[in-house]
């Protein structure tokens, strides 16, 4: 979010799907809808009027339509006579219906009437139900839209391809007493003549877009609101009572449109944005173009009760989805093979965002260890895919949001802006919008934009990186030659399982920059790596001088140095020489080799000690996150104790430095470290962090002293872990009297932690209990997994025996992938990746195929490397302590 040991075999991807798109002969102009809800019996009514052209005369219409009953249909001419459908035979498996007319329909416009009822439904996809509770605490439904990638199907019988674009006039029948919203703004509110309690909110009509990013919200909302500095109307929309925890999303996107406005030279196209939280709410936010919604942890913000994490996520994910407003909603790909286009540009474009909106957050350093590094793991495997994916039916499409779409998109987005330089590159991006607004394009139309504005071979580039799947190791050696220093340099696809010597081994073109201890921050050197190797001389750099590849970590390779180059970088990281994001990549590539068996653990154990100095937050995060990985894998062993002591010594000394208080003068990335830093030393067991962890948490249960909130989670997973059944009790408490959203969370993600078996049981109970929202579930199991071998091992058995219900709870979706990453990723023995498969051939989710691949591969994987190291790790922990002789 790893590698296949070659000799077993996984097993290929099943047969694909037959899948084919909607016909052309009819497609739609405009879509007249109407929509009227029962938020009691949770269905719907709606009457669809669209105004089509057929383009050459056929005796049927193809639209795509899933749960959804028609009652009638019909065609008028344009000047011609009604005609009444005859028949609708509905393909279920294929989420389309067939309209019979009993004579051809001729070339030229007409009317399509339909008028069909649906239901509201639970599955947090489509035209669903969203629970909540009314400030009084009655629990009460909204009626809200989830339709990327393909579930507008569900709401109402359309052309549901993202190429097949029209203008839409929404009205929706609505309870007088409930909010209405859709994508734009309202023209027209009157009372409904049948029934007096009910209003018809008309909007005005919107510009040509695609259908998955149609919305509409009805419900209970409050709202801040204020104008960008270009004229746009903002409204932020919280839950009733909690406007005020809109207002810090509400000032960044009215900070946000100007930049982008700015950075495009495309001004935002629509009168008004709305930004909404929504209760039950599968991803974390979704683009719908100018109604925007989100999770409420997503955007909801409480001076006093939010954490400094959950305020750099809430202005990421404002970032990401406003950048889609123009790249994903103005241009939008022309099929979901070209899905990585608007993930990866978001993903890349909300830090450029955020690192204006708040420098101080050091978000590009945040960025090499929350996606870089990400997918460069994913990326390794052999069950990793390629950036442009041919996919079709719509299970295929729900399975590419994935870490390569989005994390190894915006990581091969940042390279290329950094090969061309940004004047260059935001020129193309302006030639590209221009030249393709409200229509569709393609990968290839971006690269050919970008070519003409920077005069490089940009499609040549970059199609190594999107088209085949993965990435090279860059192997360096260098040799002296009086002031000059010779460097070779080759490349070959890095493999999680270690070295493969294929006879057609891909390649890659690399943009390769080179620095030198002399100035660590500006590139001597950039050359472009078109084969597989290379001789490379660097003048007048003296022997006493160290070189480093890829300076600021922007190429998407990994590095393995000669151990002489290597040895001489070491000293760049105690002295802090090397900058912060150079650091962090030298131990995660480090981290990797060991991984893939091309280097011991041993030597990556003995890097780390060398980060004693270390300030920066992020460099500390991928560490720790390493670490993780680590303690996780070693959790299989009977030396466990001796990693987690090695965890206390590496975080005691920054841990003593920060203490447990803010500082005047601290900031944003202080409190981020202190939280890690506290969190580690508790959960490693760190016997002076446990008990004053202890001590602050009962001032906070007994209403003393409020734990600040960047303390909290630190706090609460360390009484937890080393907690009983009263512990547990009381957190369960505290979760149910927690007003927000980001404290239920919170709570939720520790639970796991606790060690008793019985009580493991009682908190995977809880995961599907009334108490957790459906989108939650998934972070509670995921909790208990990742926490212990007693916990992976339950949680998988709970999985396995609470199958049906899980499934049917996130059908397709991309939470039935995460659940199974969660709960199977961290097993260590080649049987379980046998059991896990032969588990899902009987149990298939079609759209978690390839996550359950890569999930086998990584279970060997970790099989392999301890069967490999462990017996060294060993050696090596008991030695550091043993006294000198």
């Amino acid at each position: 979010h790893t590698k296949n040991a070659s000799n077993q075999n996984i097993g290929t991807m099943p047969e694909r799907r037959p899948f084919v798109r909607l016909p052309t002969d009819v497609y739609p102009v405009n879509y007249g809808l109407s929509l009227k809800p029962d938020l009691i019996d949770f269905t719907f009514e709606g009457k669809l009027e669209a105004l089509v052209e057929v383009t050459q005369a056929t005796n049927q219409i193809v639209m795509n339509c899933a749960d959804i009953d028609i009652i009638t249909a019909s065609f008028v001419p344009q000047g011609g006579e009604e005609i009444n459908a005859t028949g609708f035979n509905y393909q279920n498996e294929d989420e389309k219906v067939t309209l019979s007319f009993p004579s051809a329909l001729q070339k030229g416009f007409g009317t399509l009437k339909i008028d069909f009822v649906g239901e509201l439904n639970d599955k947090m996809k489509g035209f669903y139900r969203s629970k909540y509770t009314s400030p009084t605490g009655e629990i009460r439904y909204a009626a809200v839209t989830q339709f990327e990638a393909t579930d507008a199907r569900r709401a109402f019988p359309c052309w549901d391809e993202p190429a097949i674009k029209a203008t839409f006039d929404i009205t929706l029948i609505v309870p007088k007493d409930r909010v209405a919203l859709s994508n734009m703004n309202v023209i027209d509110r009157k009372p409904h003549p049948d029934d007096e309690n009910l209003v018809e909110v008309k909007f005005a009509t919107t510009p040509i877009m695609s259908t998955y990013l149609v919305a509409f919200v009805i419900g209970e909302y409050d709202y801040v609101e204020s104008q960008s500095s270009d004229g746009v109307m903002v409204r932020v929309y919280t839950p009733v009572g909690k406007a005020e925890q809109g207002k810090f999303a509400l000032e960044v996107a009215t900070k946000t449109l100007p930049f982008y406005n700015d950075y495009f030279s495309v001004p935002y196209p629509l009168p008004k944005i709305d930004l909404i939280a929504i209760a039950d709410f599968a991803a974390g936010a979704m683009e719908n173009w100018g109604l925007v919604t989100y999770r409420e942890t997503a955007l909801l913000i409480d001076p006093k009760n939010s954490c400094s994490s959950s305020r750099q996520w809430v202005a990421l994910v404002v970032g990401h989805e406003l950048a889609h407003q123009w790249f994903g909603n103005l241009v939008t790909m022309e099929w979901w093979t070209h899905l990585w286009l608007n993930e990866g540009f978001a993903s890349w474009i909300e830090y450029l965002c955020v690192d204006h909106c708040f420098p101080e957050y050091d978000i590009w350093t945040q960025f090499v260890s929350a996606d870089y590094t990400r997918a460069l793991d994913l990326d390794a495997l052999d069950s990793s895919h390629p950036i442009e994916v041919n996919v079709g039916h719509p299970s295929e499409v729900d399975e590419i949001f994935d870490a390569i779409s989005y994390s190894k998109g915006a990581s091969v987005i940042r390279m290329l802006h950094n090969y061309i330089g940004d004047e260059d590159f935001r020129k193309g991006m302006n030639a590209y919008l221009l030249k393709f607004q409200h229509k569709n394009a393609s990968t290839e139309d971006l690269w050919d934009c970008l070519e003409q504005a920077s005069g490089k071979p940009i499609a040549a580039v970059m199609g190594s990186w999107t088209k085949q799947m993965g990435f090279p190791i860059i192997a360096v050696d260098q040799e002296q030659v009086s002031d000059d220093r010779i460097l070779k340099i080759s490349q070959k696809k890095f493999c999680a399982s270690g070295p493969h010597n294929e006879e057609n081994c891909p390649s890659w073109m690399v943009p390769i920059s080179i620095c030198t201890s002399e100035d660590p921050k500006c590139t001597k050197l950039k050359v472009l790596l078109d084969r597989q190797e290379t001789t490379i001389t660097l003048n007048s750099v003296g022997p006493d001088q160290w070189i480093k590849i890829n300076p600021g970590t922007v190429g998407f390779y990994r590095i393995q140095y000669s151990s002489s180059m290597l040895e001489s970088l070491l000293p760049g990281i105690r002295d802090l020489s090397l900058q912060p994001v150079d650091r962090l990549g030298l131990q995660n590539d480090l981290f990797s080799l060991s991984r893939a068996g091309m280097i011991s653990t041993v030597e990556v154990l003995k890097l780390m000690e060398a980060f004693l100095n270390e300030p920066n937050y992020t460099v500390w995060s991928d560490l720790s996150c390493n670490l993780g990985v680590l303690s996780s894998l070693l959790s299989h062993t009977d030396f466990h104790e001796e990693i987690q002591e090695f965890i206390r010594d590496l975080f005691t000394p920054i841990g003593l430095k920060l203490g447990w208080d803010s500082k005047p003068g601290e900031g944003h990335l202080d409190a981020l470290l202190r939280s890690l830093v506290l969190g580690k030393l508790g959960k490693a067991g760190h016997k002076p962090t446990l008990e004053e962890a202890r001590r602050r948490f009962k001032d906070h249960v007994d209403g003393k002293q409020v734990l600040p909130a960047d303390l909290r989670s630190p706090v609460y997973l360390t009484v937890l872990k080393h907690g009983d059944s009263a512990t547990l009790d009381t957190m369960l408490k505290l979760h149910k009297q927690a007003d927000m959203q980001e404290e239920k969370n919170r709570i939720e993600r520790v639970l796991g932690a606790i060690s008793a078996p019985d009580l493991i049981q009682k908190v995977l109970n809880f995961a599907l209990s009334e108490d957790v929202r459906p989108q939650d579930t998934v972070s509670v199991i995921g909790g208990v997994a990742g926490s212990s071998k007693q916990g992976r091992k339950a949680a998988w058995k709970f999985v396995k025996d609470n199958w049906e219900e899980l499934y049917n709870r996130y059908q397709g979706g991309f939470l039935i992938s995460r659940l199974i990453k969660l709960t199977v990723d961290g097993f260590a023995i080649d049987k379980m990746a046998v059991e896990v498969k032969s588990f899902f051939e009987s149990h298939p989710a079609p759209a978690a195929e390839r996550t359950v691949q890569q999930c086998c591969e990584n279970i060997l994987l970790n099989a392999a490397w301890l069967k490999r190291d462990a017996e060294d790790i060993h050696q090596y922990l008991l030695q550091r302590k043993a006294p000198p002789v």
